[in-house]
């Protein structure tokens, strides 16, 4: 059996300025030069396009390809491959999702700000948008559906989605009927920085897209942040990190949910991270107990043996010292499994997404409770949202001025551009009235 270590429990009142800063530091980004060969994938799909994504995928994936694009075969065979209570349950998990990202659809807007002055908001899709799913050693249905359903509820005509393929250079069965109960009709088997490039940049096959989403490694971040900073690159959904999880919980929650919920956050990669926050010690003590006889016994344990090392385990006086530490932390996804669990959701100010009472674990908002898994990490959630429609649409604005609004506002505009000293701006108004008996 796996051999699990964990950090000792942590003293909030009695600590430190440098030891609270530690207990709240996040994994290190990963060391090495990657930022300097994601520039090289880069550079290589941009001048040999369709060829370059051939060679990566034997490079990187260990599989010869004949075609990038999913054929209308494989498509066809895709949802007989699938078990019907799998289809079923992407079926479940689209309803309800649709359901709270459409109610969440920003609508357009019409006012007048001043008699004749009349000014519009209108939200058009942004087109076409590229979605990465990464690969590894399950297929990410759940990734598919978060990144597909606003982007179709947003009106996207055109969504390219890439994903790495197998060892017999196919995609998951799954992956294809997710897809297709989501809208998408064009899927392409390119991982890592290199599908990054392909729908940044565009190849023979791959269109370039104007915005690309979806989680992935530090190398699709990168390249990511690559492709957004080159002239016309497409821009990207936002930036993040490994998954991370915080717990604040009273000394009357079920040690046993805790830990499974530490766990299912912890068990996605070896730098993700899992803190727990609680007043009592005991409480905490259970914790770490039980966590390591869980973890040990996992099937992966050993990416558990990695990333337990940054677990934290904070005692602290009350739930109100619970919740200031968590919106300095600013967690991903942050779990509320403590009595009056609706009144401390009150004061979370920084967070990805909130999981409020004992019976709301973090995995239905992985899969399935209707908000999306897409999430600002690393600390973002200060400044950024998780996915919603409004990430897939342009946000347009129209003026119109009848001469009666062109009297009525015009003359504070050419006031404040005297003011700047930019007289063009001024005489812009200035001459449309005096050429109408206003002068």
């Amino acid at each position: 059996m796996m051999e699990i270590r964990i950090p000792g429990l942590i003293d909030w009142p009695t600590a430190n300025e440098a030891e609270r800063a530690a207990a709240l530091r996040r994994p290190p980004i990963p060391a090495g030069d990657f930022q300097t060969a994601v520039a090289g994938i880069i550079s290589r799909v941009r001048e040999k396009g369709d060829e370059a994504l051939l060679e990566f995928a034997e490079k990187y994936d260990g599989v010869s390809l004949a075609e990038l694009e999913v054929s209308a075969e494989e498509w066809g065979a895709a949802e007989a491959s699938v078990e019907p209570p799998v289809l079923q349950a992407m079926d479940d998990a689209i309803e309800r999702i649709s359901a709270f990202h459409l109610a969440g659809k920003p609508g357009p807007l019409s006012m007048e700000t001043a008699p004749g002055m009349r000014c519009e908001a209108r939200y058009l899709p942004i087109d076409p948008v590229g979605l990465y799913v990464p690969g590894g050693s399950a297929p990410l249905i759940s990734t598919v559906i978060m990144l597909a359903v606003p982007a179709r509820i947003a009106g996207c005509q055109e969504i390219v989605l890439c994903t790495p393929p197998d060892s017999q250079g196919q995609v998951s069965p799954s992956i294809l009927a997710a897809a297709s109960r989501c809208g998408v009709r064009r899927i392409f088997k390119a991982g890592g920085a290199q599908a990054i490039a392909a729908m940044g940049l565009g190849t023979e096959s791959i269109p370039a897209c104007a915005k690309l989403f979806g989680p992935g490694n530090a190398w699709v971040t990168e390249a990511k942040q690559q492709i957004a900073a080159l002239p016309g690159g497409a821009a990207r959904d936002m930036p993040a990190g490994p998954s991370e999880v915080l717990v604040i919980a009273d000394k009357d929650a079920d040690v046993t949910a805790v830990c499974w919920d530490l766990l299912s956050q912890a068990e996605h990669g070896p730098d993700s991270q899992a803190i727990v926050i609680s007043e009592s010690k005991q409480f905490l003590d259970e914790v770490g107990r039980q966590l390591v006889d869980m973890a040990a016994r996992l099937p992966r344990a050993a990416i558990l043996a990695e990333s337990l090392q940054y677990l934290r385990r904070i005692q602290v006086k009350s739930i109100t010292e619970a919740l200031e530490i968590s919106n300095l932390y600013a967690p991903e996804h942050l779990i509320l499994n403590c009595l009056d669990a609706d009144e401390a959701a009150n004061g979370v100010t920084a967070a990805g997404s909130v999981f409020v009472g004992p019976w709301t674990p973090e995995s239905l908002g992985d899969y399935c409770s209707g908000t999306n898994h897409v999430l600002p990490t690393y600390g973002y959630a200060r400044a950024y949202s998780g996915l919603s429609v409004n990430d897939f649409l342009r946000r347009m604005t129209l003026q119109r001025a009848s001469l009666a609004g062109l009297r009525n506002v015009g003359p504070c505009a050419a006031t404040l551009a005297q003011a700047e000293g930019l007289d063009a701006h001024r005489m812009a108004v200035d001459y449309r009235l005096r050429n109408n008996g206003d002068g």
